[in-house]
């Protein structure tokens, strides 16, 4: 992506609050998917972004072992990249205002993703963490984890994103 001019002037502390705040309440409240599986923006900063939930009966994909659902463990890894990957952009543009920002993530959509099951998803809390791998102009690609809350690695993804 081509960076801002670093002439111009750069957001100031309390646009960069509110820009974390309409991400937040975008991914906690406004994509209502995220919202009915109890997904929380834990983190949002330039190595990495972290989103985590609690087990619910709901999520509960094989009955006799109560594991997470593999279905909700895509799903958690995807919609972390996808937050990567808004958070990347917001960054990279940081000459941008609020609403600049907020419309640059309506294209923003999963062209492709790998997920790799590592083990039984057990657990009370679970953290997925993704990172941008590239961030380009049409593309960006996001790699991401997701861990129990006894540290146990439970499936990683490999991600892209379309950006226009």
């Amino acid at each position: 992506m081509e960076k801002q001019n670093p002439a111009e002037a750069k957001r100031s502390a309390d646009e960069q609050a509110e820009l974390e705040q309409q991400i937040r309440d975008l991914f906690e409240h406004k994509i209502v998917f995220n919202n009915s599986l109890g997904f929380r923006c834990a983190t949002l900063s330039n190595q990495k972004v972290g989103v985590e939930f609690d087990m619910r009966p709901e999520l509960v994909g094989h009955y006799v072992y109560g594991r997470l659902h593999g279905g909700v463990i895509a799903s958690v890894l995807d919609v972390a990249g996808g937050l990567a990957v808004m958070w990347g952009i917001a960054q990279h543009h940081d000459t941008e205002s609020v609403e600049q920002i907020m419309q640059r993530f309506r294209p923003l959509a999963t062209i492709d993703m790998r997920v790799d099951y590592l083990r039984q998803g057990l657990g009370e809390k679970f953290l997925a963490e993704a990172k941008i791998t590239r961030l380009g102009k049409k593309i960006g690609t996001t790699t991401a984890t997701l861990v129990n809350d006894a540290g146990d690695l439970v499936a990683t993804a490999n991600a892209a994103y379309i950006l226009i």
